[in-house]
């Protein structure tokens, strides 16, 4: 059977029993039930309790708590009273951190559940993303996350940052048209995949897979099957228990044998050998280790860097080299307009980033005229682009973003300038024109503005 992208749009919306005016409202409940909530299933958490007693999970630990028992049995009540102390502390320590690392990971997810506007019984509603079944048609528009994966029915300029699925940071032109041969995932183009952010454009999209059934879902089933690995310092503190045990044992039961040997009661030599192995294990080691593990992770914290299990601190302290990517990852991947041409004149562009301070001023340190600033209104009224000057951050296109953030520095907010002129018609930027054109009605008169690439301008 052909993949979801290598058939057409019409045999997509066969196969799923659906048409473009979306599933009924009866359909999308059987589905729902069918199918189960659009969610990442995870493995199996253990309960308090469980994390409780897996910190007991240690050989030191262990002879302890049979020097304990030891102890307990001859009545030394002082000794099994400390040592008891000494470990459940450890253990209540190590189960706090593990349950606020996850309460921390919960609040995350709950803030990344978006929801979807779908169409039903011809109608555009929006419902909550765990709720969208296969079949349903969803709307996307810039600043949306992709709730499942879909095959695109209709395209307007669309691109998508899938950077959380193929680690690439610049945004993937999409397309509505049939795809024949096999493909990776990062070419199939005329797909949108959950975990996906639209940075620009539009499109309607048929869901053709939820939950589990998403590629983002194969990931979640790989980790849920992956098994632990011990960290360094648990292999480490693994090695150093086992040695030391093995030395305390051989030694206590050398000096319970030359105990008996100098006619020493066999409980007098007993509690002899008990109080020498208690004193000769570090019950403070893991205490001590668990604390400053603890510390690291409450400071990585404060750098908004949330850690599950205490371990890994260790694991990143021990890290010498990270490969990454540059674009995006890196750097801060925003564009800033720094020079402006008009003709024989050059205007310099003040402030960095998608800071809204800045001047436009030109070699004598003038303010950008009106003509120049006709310019910068262009860019702003031709521009699908969305500023917050607050947060200094765009949702859209980087190079729309700079035009928008240049506009700002001129005074020009592009929700007051998109009211004023508000735009009438447009031709959405496509590859073969490599030009956006914008009609807004200004002063009574119909006005296009266009950019684009300056070849094709020209």
């Amino acid at each position: 059977m052909k993949e979801w992208y290598q058939q057409s749009k019409q045999s997509v919306l066969e196969q799923l029993n659906v048409t473009t005016a979306g599933l009924s409202q009866e359909r999308a409940k059987q589905l729902l039930e069918e199918k189960g909530e659009n969610a990442l299933q995870e493995g199996k958490k253990k309960s308090t309790l469980q994390v409780f007693l897996s910190q007991f999970a240690d050989l030191l630990v262990v002879i302890l708590i049979i020097a304990a028992i030891i102890s307990m049995l001859s009545d030394n009540v002082e000794s099994t009273v400390v040592i008891l102390a000494v470990i459940t502390l450890n253990a209540i320590l190590g189960t706090v951190q593990h349950k606020k690392a996850e309460k921390s990971l919960e609040s995350l997810k709950m803030l990344s559940s978006p929801s979807a506007k779908v169409v039903r019984d011809g109608k555009v509603m929006e419902i909550p993303s765990r709720e969208v079944v296969p079949g349903d048609i969803i709307n996307l528009e810039a600043g949306d996350m992709v709730v499942a994966d879909g095959r695109i029915l209709e395209n307007f300029s669309l691109q998508v940052n899938e950077s959380s699925l193929t680690g690439e940071s610049t945004n993937i032109d999409k397309m509505d048209g049939d795809i024949n041969e096999e493909v990776p995932l990062g070419d199939r183009t005329n797909m949108v995949y959950t975990s996906s952010l639209v940075t620009y454009g539009r499109a309607t999209v048929v869901v053709t897979g939820t939950g589990m059934d998403t590629e983002i879902g194969k990931i979640a089933s790989m980790m849920n099957a992956t098994k632990e690995k011990k960290t360094p310092l648990q292999v480490s503190l693994d090695q150093f228990s086992s040695k030391l045990a093995i030395v305390i044992i051989v030694i206590c039961v050398l000096v319970f044998g030359l105990s008996l040997y100098n006619e020493m009661t066999v409980l007098d030599s007993l509690m002899f050998a008990v109080a020498l192995a208690v004193a000769a294990i570090p019950e403070g080691l893991t205490v001590v280790v668990t604390v400053v593990l603890a510390m690291g992770m409450q400071k990585m914290v404060k750098c908004n860097a949330i850690i599950k299990r205490l371990s890994a601190v260790e694991t990143l302290g021990s890290t010498t080299v990270i490969c990454s990517d540059k674009t995006g990852t890196l750097t801060q991947n925003k564009m800033t307009i720094q020079k402006l041409y008009n003709g024989n004149d050059t205007f310099d562009v003040g402030g960095t980033g998608y800071s809204p301070i800045g001047e436009i001023l030109d070699a004598e340190g003038n303010l950008a005229t009106d003509r120049v600033l006709k310019v910068v209104e262009g860019g702003l009224l031709c521009n699908d682009a969305t500023y917050d000057p607050l947060k200094e951050s765009i949702i859209g296109d980087p190079t729309e973003g700079a035009m928008v953030v240049l506009a700002h520095k001129a005074g020009m907010e592009k929700d007051t300038w998109n009211s004023k002129y508000p735009r009438i018609q447009e031709i959405p930027f496509d590859s073969d024109r490599k030009l956006m054109s914008t009609y807004h009605e200004i002063d009574g008169k119909i006005i296009m503005y266009t950019k684009g690439a300056p070849d094709e301008l020209l």
